[in-house]
């Protein structure tokens, strides 16, 4: 593969520096005292009950915020994997697109929260409350959600696969488009004629008999709208350059003489979104927990790169070597991997939801645990087995099989 020119890298490597103050514009002090004490943030939020928080992209992976007072704090892509969140209050709270797998939630209470693409595999939700939450697209695949209460929440285009979901209360929720319903546990769980089931039409005695719930009959209410609430604008200090503005194309040519790529380049908590890197090399760089949604790194050299918990929405990496890579709980739902070679990659907990593996060779990959629902595969794909994709295999994984080959 041959590498794109140094002058190419250090251009896009200087507008990353400029613009990836954004990855860490969250509120650090507020950071700092939530991680320190949960008390002394309680009194914070007590003192200041109307102020809204910015924890955006904030890194809590396994912290301990039992009881913690999160009502409307802007949560957004915010990193919770593995926290303990247990009778926390985050009642308004903006957790879009936010890491939350295997996290404690046990009796909290989310109600009017926004959970749109949240990832909460595995998360223990005992006696949750999610009335009129938003979670559409959420990923809810083995979470644990026995005596919830999801009445009136927006499960749209939900992921639900051996969701439990037992005792649950789904009143008036909307299931529309809700996926893997029929492997959820919904024994015990009261369904109403105000449900939407994933068909799009009202639940009905039967539907719920056919799955063990509950069948009850209320008052014919109108469908309930969810607002997604949008993260507070950041001040912008004096003197800071502003992404796309002439300030910037200053301090992109003022670094050009100072800034090379090398193979070991480090990227950790950038903002690289929708940044280009097509055929640049940049093997054995270091992209953990950067944000990468829609990055173009079309036929790149990424053989070895770190891409540990980064945000890869969209991103086109066709062609590019991924070989030897590692993408735990990496996000690449909808991104392009035709034709990419991820052989010996790790993909462990990996997203890869609707992404495209058209032709893709993922012979060796460590793909346990890993999401490949609508994800794209066709008979060029190759398998951590070494054997080329079969539509039996996909089906299994929720994959779509396509018997299309490449040009």
């Amino acid at each position: 593969m041959k590498p794109i020119e140094h002058k190419a890298i250090t251009l896009f490597l200087g507008l990353a520096l400029s613009t990836c103050q954004t990855a860490s514009a969250y509120d650090q002090e507020a950071l700092v005292t939530l991680k320190k004490s949960v008390s002394a943030w309680n009194s914070m939020r007590h003192a200041r009950p109307e102020e809204t928080i910015d924890l955006e992209g904030a890194d809590l992976d396994g912290a301990s915020l039992t009881g913690a007072d999160l009502r409307k704090t802007v949560l957004i892509n915010a990193e919770l994997s593995g926290s303990t969140l247990d009778m926390a209050d985050l009642k308004g709270a903006n957790l879009m697109m936010a890491l939350i797998k295997r996290a404690d939630l046990k009796k909290s209470d989310l109600s009017g929260a926004c959970l749109v693409k949240a990832n909460l595999q595995g998360a223990f939700m005992k006696g949750a409350k999610f009335t009129g939450a938003n979670l559409q697209d959420a990923n809810m695949r083995w979470a644990i959600a026995e005596n919830a209460d999801f009445a009136g929440a927006n499960l749209a285009n939900t992921t639900l696969f051996e969701a439990n979901l037992a005792g649950a209360n789904l009143n008036g929720a909307n299931l529309k488009g809700a996926l893997f319903i029929q492997q959820a546990i919904l024994d015990g769980a009261t369904i109403s004629n105000n449900t939407i089931l994933p068909s799009g039409e009202k639940a009905t005695s039967q539907w719920s008999a056919l799955h063990n719930a509950q069948f009850i009959r209320e008052r014919e209410s109108a469908p309930i709208s969810y607002e997604t609430p949008l993260p507070p604008k950041p001040a912008v200090p004096e003197n800071r350059t502003i992404p796309g503005s002439r300030n910037t194309e200053k301090a992109v040519t003022d670094r050009k003489a100072k800034q090379k790529v090398s193979g070991k380049s480090n990227f950790e908590n950038s903002s690289l979104n929708n940044a280009d890197m097509t055929g640049a090399d940049l093997h054995n760089a270091n992209f953990q927990k950067a944000d990468m949604k829609s990055v173009r790194m079309r036929g790149a050299n990424l053989q070895g790169a770190n891409f540990d918990r980064a945000f890869l929405k969209g991103a086109d990496l066709s062609k590019s070597n991924l070989s030897n890579a590692l993408l735990y709980r990496a996000t690449l739902t909808n991104a392009n991997l035709s034709e990419a070679n991820l052989e010996g990659a790790s993909l462990f907990e990996a997203d890869l939801e609707g992404a495209d593996l058209r032709g893709a060779n993922l012979k060796g990959a460590n793909i346990m645990d890993a999401n490949f629902t609508n994800a794209t595969l066709s008979p060029l794909t190759t398998l951590p087995s070494g054997q080329k994709a079969t539509s039996s295999w996909a089906i299994l994984n929720g994959a779509r099989f396509l018997k299309i080959t490449q040009h």
